[in-house]
Parts: C-alpha cells; structure tokens; sequence
C-alpha cells in the first residue's frame, strides 16, 4: 500500500502559488522540503509537480529507463528565445540530436585543453584589474565572474574578444540575460492570461530577446567575415554535418545554441566561482590548505595546463561548493510509466512531473551526516569522492542531457581560482556577512563583496575606507601629543590590530590608537585578518582579540587558522603585545585564542613585549584590567623604542574638536528612504503578569533576502533611552536639536565631518550606561573641581571594584553628583565607549515565515546598584520595549554556533533547558517540529526543562505555543517554578527539576539519540553541567573527577550551549 505525496494547503484558482518567494522561489521549495520532508506536491497554476528533496528519491529518478528530462515551468518558456537548442529542447526533437553529436566531440577533454591558452588570457584580465586597481577597491566578484567567463565564452568558443574588462559597464546582453531569465520565472508562474495583460512586461521581455540576438548575430556575422582558424563551436556549428542525418544546424538552430552557450556558458560557472570564494572566506581551514596547495603545485609560474591535474584540493573546494550551492538549483523529469518510487512508498502516475531540488539532495544527512550543511572540501576529496554513492552528486545534471560543457567549466574554474589564490589574500569586505541569495534561473551570492590583497605586498596592513564594515585600518596622522609633549614628531610606527565580533575588543584598539600620538607613536588600526602572511617589522604590534566559545572572531579567523599552522621561525623579527577579552563562563575555552596567539608568535620566533593581558567581560574589574595592562604598555613601548614624552600637567585635551551648523532654534524636516538593512516592526506584546519582570515578543519583517536559520541571532543596533541623553543634555547645558560637526585626529566610532543634532549623537553613537573606568576617574581627576570633589574621585579610584564596577556607577552618575567637575562636552564624548550592537536568540522558525523572526525579551528596568533614585534601564531591551508596530530597525541575521540548530533528522528528540528568556531558541526549535508534524513527518517527542517564577506569572508560551505542542505530540513541558515550587514537586530551579526527572533525560540519551541543549545565564548553564554531572556519577557509580571527564566525553558533538549574561 502507497503512502499518499503530502502537499500544502492550497487556494482556490491560485493552488500553491502563494507559498513561493518572489524574488527566490528557490529558498521557498528548501523550506517547503524542510517542513514536508523528502517529498511533496505542488500546483503551480500551469501544472502539478511533485518535488523531492532526498538522496534516495534522486538516486531513483536518475534511471533514465524510467523518467527522462522534461521541459516545463521557466525552462519552458525560455524556448521563447532558444527554441530546440541543447538546453531547452523537447525530448524527441531532432535538432537536438544534431547538435548534441556534432558539439559533443567539441567539449571532450582533448578539445578544451586546446582552449588553455585562451582561458589563462581572459583570467590574466581580471587579476591585472585587481592588482591595478589596489586592495582597497571594493570588488563585486559575481559581477566580475560573470565578465570573466563571459569574455571566456565568446573567446574560446566562437574566437571573438568582448574584452569586457576594459569597459566600466557590463555588457548589454548581461543586463538582458538577467532580465530575460528572471522573466521567464514569472512568466511561468503567473496564470497564462496574465502574461498577455501585462504588456509592459512582455515588451521588455521582448527587448530583452532582441539585445540578446543582437550580438548573437554580431558574432555569426563577424566569424562569416573573419574566418577561425581554429575549429572553434562556431565553426562547427556553421560547417558541420550530422553523420546520422547527413543534415547540417539551421541558421535558426545556430542562433539559439549560440544563445544557448552564452546563457549557460557564463551563468553558471561565475556562480560557482563567487560561491567558492564566499565559502573560503568563512572557512579558514580550507583557505589554508588551498594556498598551500597552490604554492606548493604552482608556486610562482604562472598556471600550466599540466598544473590542472595536480590541483586536487581546488578540485574538492569547487566540488564542494556545487554541493552546497549548485547555481542550477533543480532538474526536472517525467515518468514514462506508472510507477512507484521510494521503495514502493509512493505511487507516481505517466507522464507526472518531477522536480528535483539538488541542493537538498546533495546535503541529505543519510549520505553527508549532520555537518552536510558544513563546508568540508575533504568529503569530496580524491578517493573520498570517489566512494560516494552513485547519484549523490549531480550539479552538472544527469544522463543523456547533462550539462554538455562540463569540461569546459572545470578547467575554466580551476584557472581562475588557482590563479586567484596564487595572487591574492581574499577577504570579505563586511566579515559578517552571512551569504544572501539572488537568483533568475540560477543563483549567486548578494551583497558579497570582497577585498583582493596581494600577496606580494610588504609587511604592514592595508588601509581600507573608515566607512568599509572591514573597519582596516585608520591612519592617525602625526599630531602634537595631547597629555603630554613628545620630543619630537611622533615618528615610530604602531600597529594595533583587533579581533572583535560584539565590539568590546575593538574599542581597546581604538582606545589604543586615540592615545598613541600622546605617547609618540604613530598608530595604524587594522583587523587581525589584513595581516596574515604580513605581520610588521617596522614597529609593535599590539593584538587586542576576544575568544568566542573558544574560537576567533570572524575578522580574526583566518590570521588564527594561518597562525595555528606555521611551521618554522616566520616571525622572528616581529615584537608583538597581546590583550584577550573572554568571559570565563566558558570554562573550557577561556581565552582560548588571545592565549594561543600569545604562545604561537613566540613558539615562530616573536619577542613578546609585555605580559598578555586577560579581561574577563564577567568580572568586575574587567575595564580596569585593561587600563592598567595598558598604562604598562606605554611604559614597555617607551623603554623598547627610546621613545621620551615630556609630561605635562595641563587637563587632557580632546583630539575631538566640534563647530555649531544650527543652533536649533529651527527644525528642518528630511525624508529618507529606508535602506536595505532596516526591518520593520510587526507586532510588540507582553507575555508576562504587572507582577512579574517585563518579557515582550517582538515580530520584525526582514528585509529582503535577508534568511534565517532556527537558532540564530538577530542582532539590533538600539538607542539610548531618552531619559539618558536628556540627562547629558542637562548636565551640559545643551539644546537637543542643536547641530554640530565633529572632527577628530584618530580613529573613531562617532559621524565625524557631517552635520548631526546632539540627541541624535548621544542617543545613538555611544554608551551612556557603561561603568565608569579606572582610567576615567583619572582624567576627571585631572580636570578642575573643588578639592571635596577630588576626594571623592580619589576614593572611587581606591575603591573601583566595590563602588564603580559592583554598582555600575557610570560616567554620568558621577558627573551628575559632582556638578563642579569642568569636563568639557568633547572631552566626555572621547570617554564614552561606542555604541553596540546587541545579539538576542531568534525564537521562531522560518519553516512558520521565513520573513518573520521573533524576538522574546526580557524588559531589563531595576532599581539602580548605585542606590539612585531612577532605575537602571537595560539599553536594548529599553529600545526593544518601546518599539512599535509599523516602527524601522537596523538590524542584521547572525549565525549561531554550528551545533546550536535542531537535528536535520526530526526522529531525533531534543532535550531542552532554559529559563526565562532564554526560551528564545527553544521556542524556534519546537515551532519548526511542529510546523514538520504539521506537515505529515514523523516527529519525535522533545523535553523542555523551563524555569520561570510561577505558572501564573511568567510562564512563556503556556496557554499559547507550548500548550498546542504538547497536543500535537511534539513536546513535554518539565517546568520549576521559583516562587511556589510547590507546584512544580518541590523544584525550585531548572537543574532541580532536571534531577528530579533525570530517569527521562537518561533514557532519552542513550536509547534515543537524544541532542541537549542549553540557553540561559551562566550561573544557569553551570547548575545544568553540575546535574548532568551528579547524573553520570550516579549511573556509573564514579568519583565526581570521573565524572566530569566522562561529562566532557559525553557532550561532543551532542550538548549545544548559548550563554548570555
């Protein structure tokens, strides 16, 4: 007996139309597959298909016995403008068979290595265009693939030079093609009807066609006029003729194959390229080992076609790539027969349709495992490709109408990455950029873009524009010192470099490079990332960087892969200082990176100038750690360089300097159109009880082709509540709608050399709430007060971590209590750290709408440790809370750990613990196994261990989301109840309930397969360790030191946590 194809619900006359993304219908079949699993059906308005999404499924339709290529949807009307040609042609038709024999001898292997020489030349083309225009140019890799294998086409195929790297615009039939194919998209999901009404839309659809043939018959007329000597696909398809038929193309034919090649020609293989280098950036590892490679096969000669064979690992990256991204997104077939596919599960009629999404299939855990959505070029790595099963990897297509010029694209991408990697350092342009998709009838990254760096270049950092989110760093120019008098101009070179993904570290290296002038030193300000190969000689070089759950951050993960992997004595002239920032909740891997850098630039022949400094972001003294780390510096900096500053006793001097544009008498109203990173605010409501703290959720729209994954973040940029900034307007004395111009010396996080009200500084360019430093005390100590108020300084300073960290006295506080101090507003503003962005777990599911996260927060308002009358008032979730419907946010989706997203197998049952909100996620992971059941699979049970106050208070979710999973089947709720936990056996916290029911939690673990999860506070997360600790010890009857080491044992690759403070 057959299972019935699930499907969604449709509507009438429409079917399932509605369910598809407009602008990437490919991202709503994945998500569908996601919800439906390995199989669906969908009506599409022009017809039925049924889409499958596993490797098994693809393995079956791959038997061209049974099913064979079928030409419907947007391929179907791009006959339109390519007719019978090799890509678009109906099975059966004759033309196809003619030119499928005659083109086929043109791309054997033989054939394209003849065509090496031509595609190093177009290559060569655009590496001079990197090299000449320099690093700093911002590069659009799609737009230069696709001039790339565009010039390669036209070159190697029909000996006809576009030479599109020497013109500033793209070519017209670029532009067109794009236009064409998105249209096609449309046209084939649009009720046929609609395609005749819309005649704006056919008349360009038609002009497209016609700047498309346009330069088809520029090059059919130039080849007539001009001969190849060379027995180009041109030429073939001009003179050749068909043994079988004794019949030659038509002139029609011709057209559309030569149509044909340059869509495909170029299309695709730009895509594979600007995914590769997308995947490479984000994966150190595999960058390492391909430049390894490719000095090791190529060294410094340019690229030999004998090289090719020996590139195996750039085979793998790009194998990989096409695994992940494949810029052919599905294939169709129909079944010749009545059958049943899936081991006789489900029954497929004649002539059904068949789409195959090929993305899903290659990243199905039964064949990859659960890291198939991982970049690993390895897997697909000489024999390891080899052993895959059959059909596991299809990119190119299948069978009789596989992708006919295969070869040509792997050699041509094979020159063009090698050649890239032997020239260049590539890194991102923004290093968080989390990959975004646009696609017509193939995809490609959006918004990648990318720095080239020669490799070649000398051993300093490269300088990138201020405004670049690859902050490279910022020249300070030579200045008279401002707490002091240097002896001469400040001439020896600084180099500060940061690692820094929440902006903590990047502030000590500003702070760093603010203060050099003073001390004689000119700084450079980079990432850790624009060094790596080119560590300087000429100056020190101070790291400031932060370890993340024991990794880098994002602009530092290539310098530690590179690091980690030196051999010899590479940096045996560099002295270096290092400062890491860590929070010591992690245990494990507390400053796992700051610590190993410190050791491996020694271990590789390095001078350590100073003691690495350790700031834990938990402690107390975290700020003052680091001023006093690097008041030292400066000390060792002088004593290692010579360099002498004469003190002065004159106050501090601001190097920020700002006049006044309008004094505010006067508003002036400016419309602004919203950017493509602002999200909009959807719905803003209150989970929690007056009697209980304040928790919201908060919906957002994204912006377009912004994607989202169950367990990552969304990371806001907020603004100062109101009351604060009018705090500082009072205490200065200043107009809110003043307008002003801020300069500066160095570098800065504030808008400098634009006009900007007051309000809108305050409020949303620095941190008002922050602690006070030990260094800020200092220089209030150097400004003018009465000599009670210098007491009082003096006794914060004393007493810092007891009376300015413990009760988060602030800048503010202290200015406000001691009115008499004389700090000038510039000054205050040098002081204030900038604002940062603030990461919150997403608590939805995209498989619910993928355009839609939420947010559940908890509302911080306490009364202030300082004992002031006012409460403090958490920055975000101020913000967060007084946002409302219809209200812009800047905002940006951040991944989460790898390991922190619900199991790709929905027979795998999760173990949850969290309390508060730290739900968030856990909501997220339950939603998308309810809309999975929902959706007819087969969903195992999850426990959510959830600790609150009380049922009646704040127990998220209850009589809503959590309430309806545990009647779907999906969940059981084990909560503790802090208030009355009499109503929760006595279980008082999460960890009480966890030993209170651990009979499920080990049942679920080793019978189950179960994956755990943790999201909360540390102190949290470390009773959750304790218990499962205490729970091993108990089984297997050990001390408590084994069973912690089994613990550890026990986690890999199974305990997921997110920590917040």
């Amino acid at each position: 007996m057959t299972t019935p194809i699930p499907s969604p619900p449709a509507l009438p006359f429409l079917g399932h139309i509605t369910h598809l993304d407009k602008e990437i219908p490919q991202r709503s079949f994945e998500l569908l597959a996601d919800q439906y699993g390995e199989i669906y059906e969908l009506n599409l308005i022009t017809r039925r298909s049924i889409i499958v999404a596993s490797y098994e499924l693809q393995n079956e339709l791959s038997n061209e016995k049974r099913f064979q290529k079928t030409v419907v949807g947007a391929l179907e009307q791009i006959r339109n403008g390519m007719g019978d040609a090799l890509f678009s042609a109906y099975p059966g038709e004759e033309n196809w068979g003619i030119a499928h024999r005659l083109l086929m001898p043109a791309f054997s292997t033989a054939k394209v290595r003849d065509m090496f020489p031509d595609m190093v030349d177009i290559a060569s083309q655009m590496l001079t265009k990197w090299e000449r225009f320099g690093p700093r140019r911002v590069i659009d890799p799609c737009e230069d693939f696709t001039r790339l294998a565009f010039d390669t086409i036209t070159l190697c195929a029909m000996s006809y030079r576009l030479n599109t790297f020497y013109s500033e615009q793209s070519h017209p039939f670029v532009q067109a093609m794009a236009d064409f194919l998105v249209e096609c998209t449309n046209r084939a999901n649009r009720p046929p009807i609609m395609n005749t009404i819309l005649r704006g839309s056919s008349a360009k659809y038609e002009a497209d066609m016609k700047v498309m043939n346009q330069l088809v018959d520029e090059l059919i007329e130039e080849h007539k006029k001009k001969p190849s000597e060379k027995q180009d696909l041109l030429s073939i398809m001009v003179n050749g003729v068909d043994q079988k038929t004794g019949k030659r193309m038509s002139d029609k034919n011709i057209r559309q194959n030569l149509l044909t090649f340059l869509i495909a020609g170029h299309e695709t293989t730009s895509g594979l390229l600007a995914f590769t280098l997308y995947y490479l950036c984000k994966n150190p590892e595999a960058m390492r080992k391909l430049r390894e490679e490719v000095d090791e096969v190529l060294g410094d000669e340019p690229i030999q076609l004998e090289h090719i064979g020996k590139l195996k690992y750039v085979s793998a990256c790009l194998r990989e790539s096409l695994r992940l991204s494949p810029p052919a997104t599905m294939r169709g077939v129909r079944s010749l027969e009545d059958t049943t596919i899936g081991g006789g599960k489900y029954a497929i009629p004649k002539d059904a349709v068949l789409a195959i999404i090929t993305a899903k299939c290659q990243t199905d855990p039964k064949v990859w495992g659960e890291d198939a959505r991982e970049y690993k070029p390895e897997r697909v790595y000489g024999e390891n490709f080899e052993k895959l099963p059959p059909n596991a990897w299809q990119p190119f297509g299948y069978g009789m109408r596989a992708c006919i010029g295969r070869p040509f694209a792997w050699q041509e991408a094979h020159i063009a990455l090698a050649s890239i990697i032997q020239k260049f350092d590539i890194v991102m342009h923004d290093p968080s950029y989390n990959l975004e998709l646009k696609q017509s009838m193939t995809i490609k990254p959006k918004g990648f873009y990318i720095h080239a760096i020669p490799r070649n270049r000398s051993n300093s950092p490269i300088s990138f524009s201020r405004s670049s989110s690859l902050l490279g760093p910022s020249q300070v120019p030579d200045a008279t010192p401002q707490n002091g008098h240097a002896t001469t101009e400040p001439k020896q070179k600084l180099y500060i470099v940061y690692g820094s993904n929440t902006g903590t570290s990047q502030t000590f290296a500003q702070r760093i490079a603010s203060d050099a002038p003073s001390h004689g030193f000119r700084a450079t300000m980079a990432t850790l990332d624009s060094i790596v190969g080119h560590l300087p000689t000429d100056g020190p070089l101070v790291i400031v960087t932060a370890s993340f759950e024991g990794e880098p951050a994002d602009n530092a993960a290539h310098f530690f892969e590179w690091l980690q992997n030196l051999k010899g004595n590479e940096v045996q002239d560099v002295k270096y200082a290092v400062f890491g920032c860590g929070n010591r909740d992690w245990v494990r891997t507390y400053q796992r990176v700051p610590k190993l850098i410190d050791e491996l630039l020694e271990a590789r022949g390095g001078k350590r100038l100073q003691e690495r400094g350790v700031g834990d972001a938990q402690a107390a003294e975290f700020f003052q750690v680091f001023d006093e780390w690097e008041a030292q510096l400066w000390k060792t900096l002088a004593l290692e360089y010579g360099v002498k500053v004469e003190k002065s006793d004159a106050a501090h001097t601001s190097g920020i300097s700002f006049k006044t544009v309008d004094a505010g008498t006067s508003r002036a109203a400016i419309l602004r159109q919203p950017d493509a990173e602002l999200g909009r605010v959807l719905e803003n409501r209150l989970l929690t009880s007056p009697n209980a703290p304040e928790k919201r959720h908060i919906e957002f729209q994204l912006p377009e082709h912004m994607m989202y994954r169950a367990g990552d973040y969304l990371a806001v940029l907020p603004h100062n509540p109101a009351r604060d900034v009018h705090r500082v307007l009072s205490r200065f004395a200043l107009p809110a709608e003043q307008q002003i111009v801020l300069s500066a010396e160095g570098p800065t996080s504030l808008p400098v050399d634009r006009p900007i009200s007051i309000f809108s500084l305050l409020s949303g360019y620095v941190e008002l709430s922050q602690p006070a430093t030990s260094r800020d005390l200092r220089s209030l100590l150097a400004v003018e007060s009465s000599d009670a108020t210098k007491a009082a300084l003096q006794d914060l300073t004393e007493s810092y971590a007891e009376k300015v960290m413990a009760k988060r006295l602030s800048l503010l506080d202290i200015l406000e209590d001691h009115p008499d101090i004389r700090l000038q507003f510039t000054d205050f503003l040098e002081m204030l750290p900038p604002m940062r962005i603030r990461q919150y777990s997403i608590s939805s599911s995209p498989l619910h709408d993928p355009q839609r996260p939420s947010l559940t927060v908890s509302v911080v308002e306490a009364p202030a440790l300082s004992g002031r009358k006012d409460p403090f008032l958490g920055v975000a979730s101020t913000f967060l809370a007084s946002l409302r419907p219809g209200d812009m946010v800047q905002l940006a989706v951040r991944g989460s750990s790898v390991m922190f997203h619900p199991p790709e197998d929905v027979t795998i049952p999760m173990i949850m613990f969290a309390a508060g909100s730290g739900l968030a996620p856990m909501r997220g992971f339950l939603q998308e196994r309810a809309m999975q059941k929902k959706a007819g699979r087969d969903v195992a049970k999850s426990t959510l261990f959830f600790g609150c106050r009380s049922p009646d208070e704040d127990f998220l979710y209850s009589d809503s989301d959590l309430k309806e999973w545990q009647e779907l089947g999906i969940l059981d709720v084990r909560p503790a109840f802090s208030r009355c936990p009499e109503k929760s056996f006595g279980c008082k916290y999460v960890q009480d309930r966890v030993w209170y029911d651990r009979a499920i939690v080990k049942e679920a673990y080793d019978h189950q397969n179960a994956k755990l999860f943790t999201c909360g506070s540390g102190k949290m997360a470390q009773g959750i360790k304790k218990v499962l600790t205490k729970l091993i010890k108990e089984s297997r009857n050990c001390s408590d030191e084994e069973a912690a080491r089994l613990f550890e044992r026990a986690i890999q690759g199974r305990y997921a946590t997110d920590i917040f403070e």
